[in-house]
């Protein structure tokens, strides 16, 4: 049997990344009958005459623009205008690092198992060192709360993954992702692609490498933007987080809290208790595994608790007020 693969990569303003990744994967599209498929959200910075002069110099690259800008559109759109003819496809995130062979370990993995879906491990590196700081906070349980996806895990059947492969008649089935989730809208998917009855499969044969956001501002906005599509989850499926992603949601609301200082400085102790407890993490970070990046990885975690904290409650109380006002 010969399987078909459509690779996506939804992209918005990648012209460093663009060019190298795409030319990394077109021999695996070769090889796997594919296509390489660059949806474009409105790019300024070049990516789209990257995207064009690729298309004209390799059939196998396609281009397609993604007028609503978001991933999720991007990969509805491009499986609805390019789907038909193709079994898989795999989504490629374009900031990111992909080895040689991950296209073809994803198939035979689906291949192996029947999975409808193939999730892999993501481990972040940065460059800078506010970026290096971050990645660090990522990778640990300081900052990812225990996420086998992010910590990596034997290869087991799973509830939610970093995605990478879906067979495109399950990803139809359901409708796709859901384009109200402008973050987010994987974990949204994999719930209903459970409750349809669906399998993913995690794998541990191969992973990708990530690079996060390198500021304070976008590292922030970024998380802020998490905890949104998280609160959206909560409203649309009443699926409530689990225990590792409701202890940060406490952290908005205890800074907050503490500006009642004021009237009396017991409102203080629980956001001094939680800022010496991670930056107390960090240092152990630091000292136990030799980096000297830990204690500004607590910071960076700091950031991302508050951020995404904030982002749920704001979208939680937003939507409610809408909902009940005249």
């Amino acid at each position: 049997m010969s399987i078909r693969v459509l690779i996506v990569i939804p992209c918005l303003n990648e012209a460093e990344h663009l060019q190298g990744l795409a030319e990394a994967l077109l021999p695996a599209a070769r090889r796997l009958n594919g296509a390489i498929l660059i949806a474009d959200g409105g790019s300024t910075d070049g990516t789209r005459e990257i995207a064009a002069r690729l298309a004209e110099k390799d059939p196998a690259v396609l281009v397609l623009d993604n007028p609503k800008r978001i991933q999720s559109a991007a990969i509805n759109l491009a499986v609805a205008r390019h789907g038909v003819g193709f079994d898989y496809m795999i989504r490629i995130d374009a900031h990111g690092t992909y080895p040689d062979d991950y296209c073809e370990r994803l198939v035979e993995e689906a291949l192996l198992t029947g999975a409808d879906s193939v999730v892999v491990a993501m481990q972040t590196v940065g460059f800078t060192p506010f970026q290096k700081a971050t990645a660090y906070a990522q990778n640990s349980k300081l900052g990812n709360g225990g996420a086998k996806h992010r910590l990596g895990a034997a290869s087991h059947w799973a509830d939610h993954g970093h995605h990478a492969l879906m067979r495109i008649s399950a990803f139809q089935a359901i409708g796709g992702y859901d384009e109200i989730f402008s973050h987010n809208e994987d974990a949204e998917f994999d719930y209903r692609f459970r409750q349809a009855g669906y399998r993913i499969w995690m794998t541990d044969r191969t992973s990708m490498v990530y690079y996060p956001r390198a500021k304070v501002g976008p590292l922030f906005r970024q998380y802020f933007a998490y905890g949104r599509g998280r609160a959206r989850n909560v409203l649309k499926h009443r699926a409530w987080p689990s225990l590792r992603q409701l202890l940060p949601l406490a952290v908005a609301p205890v800074a907050v809290g503490a500006l009642l200082a004021v009237v009396s400085w017991l409102a203080v102790v629980p956001v001094v208790l939680w800022a010496v407890a991670c930056i107390g993490y960090g240092i152990w970070m630091a000292l136990g595994q030799k980096n000297p990046y830990g204690p500004l990885a607590a910071i960076s975690a700091m950031v991302m608790h508050f951020a995404w904290s904030a982002g749920f409650w704001r979208e939680l109380l937003t939507t409610r007020n809408r909902r009940v006002a005249p």
